[in-house]
Formats: C-alpha cells, structure tokens, sequence
C-alpha cells in the first residue's frame, strides 16, 4: 500500500472487533454532482429503508456497535453520531442526503446502502501515513467554524485519525477536517470503510467492492487497489 494505514493497540483494545477496508484510487475524475450520482443517493436511501425495515438508525445492531464504541471513548452518541447513522437519519428525512460532489456522493450512497461509517481522503493532502489512535489532547485539529479557520484539539481518550500534520477526523468517523477531504480538484485518493462486530467482514468487504466498481464506473481508467479487510 502506497499510504500507510495503523491502528493502534490501544483502539484495539477498546473495540476488538473492528475492521477496516481500505481502497486506494489513483487518476480519479471529480467534479460537481450529476444526475448519475443523485441517482445513487436515491437509490441508496431506497435500499436503507428496505433494510431498516420501519426501524430508527440507531436500532441497526451495526449501529449499536458504534454507539457502544462512542461511550466507551466517552463520546455522547445522540449528541455525535457515528458518519454512517447521520447520513442514515438524513437520508430518511424530508431534506434528504446531500449532493457534495461525484467522489463523495459515491462513498455517502455506499455508507447508506450498507449502513457502514465510509469516508474518503485526499492523498496528496496527507502528510505521512494516517494513524488511528486515542488522542492525548494536544493535537491540533483544524476546522472552520463561522467561515474562518478554527484550531480544536480533541479530548483525551478519544478516538481520532491522524497524520503527520495533526487530527483528520475527529470521534473515529464522525466530523472529518477541511484540510484532507475530497474537493473537485482531487484526482486521488483512499477510501474506509469501517466496521464493528456484529456485523460481518463478509459485509464490509461487499460493501468495498461495490465502491470500487462505482469508482471504476465515475472514473474509467483510475487505477484502484482494493486492500484486504484488516
């Protein structure tokens, strides 16, 4: 793998059964919305209403994983919602799921069909490989809040990805920083996916390889690299 992905211990201790996807994309073509991508958010909600069948988000057993895994790091679930319940809850409501541009809308329909936390980041914006730690408080986490820059830090304990630069997400996968997310501009890219037991790795990796193929579909002749679920 050209972008090096760790967990570390300590996050693994918290949640033993977490698992990840990772897919590298090189040469990728992004641009605003389009009617090919709206399509898939439709259907995308389409499929989670199927697949609730009646039920709130947060009742999905996946999604209970998480809300279990966000107390254990002392995150409040129904204040800060996993990525994955949140565009659910979205995607269920009358506004709808929102049109980013085509990379992101694709990983938002795969995260709502498959009610699994996905999320994209720009590689050429990454400095060193992306870590997934337990924060000491310290880091820097830049956002933007009331149109201007904006320094965070994250609390102790709480789980984060981060590079060399400082936090890229902040409570695992829930508000993700300006600086590495996918903008029109980007032409590569890694995405994750990431699970909880109980739902199946068998799952997970579907769910990858249903991005992939829309990855190749948006962007012929990207060169795509779906890693093994780790």
């Amino acid at each position: 793998m050209t972008l090096t992905l760790t967990v570390s211990d300590e996050v693994c201790a918290l949640a033993p059964g977490f698992t990840h996807v990772a897919i590298e994309a090189y040469g990728l073509v992004n641009g605003p919305s389009t009617e090919g991508t709206s399509a898939l958010l439709d259907d995308a909600a389409r499929r989670l209403a199927v697949r609730l069948d009646g039920r709130a988000p947060h009742e999905d057993p996946h999604m209970a994983a998480w809300r279990e895994t966000y107390t254990a790091f002392g995150s409040k679930p129904s204040r800060t919602r996993n990525s994955a319940e949140a565009l659910a809850k979205r995607a269920l409501s009358d506004a709808g799921l929102p049109r980013i541009n085509v990379l992101v809308d694709i990983y938002n329909a795969i995260s709502v069909a498959h009610l699994v936390p996905a999320g994209g980041e720009d590689i050429d914006r990454i400095q060193g490989g992306m870590r997934l730690v337990r924060a000491t408080g310290d880091e820097d986490f830049v956002t933007v809040a009331g149109g201007e820059e904006a320094v965070e830090h994250p609390d102790a304990g709480e789980v984060v990805w981060c590079d060399d630069a400082g936090v890229t997400c902040r409570r695992w996968n829930w508000r993700q920083g300006p600086r590495t997310r996918l903008t029109e501009e980007s032409v590569s890219a890694v995405f994750l996916l990431e699970g909880l037991a109980p739902m199946p790795v068998a799952d997970i990796a579907r769910a990858g390889a249903e991005l992939a193929e829309l990855l190749e579909k948006f962007s012929p002749g990207a060169r795509i690299t779906v890693h093994a679920p780790e």
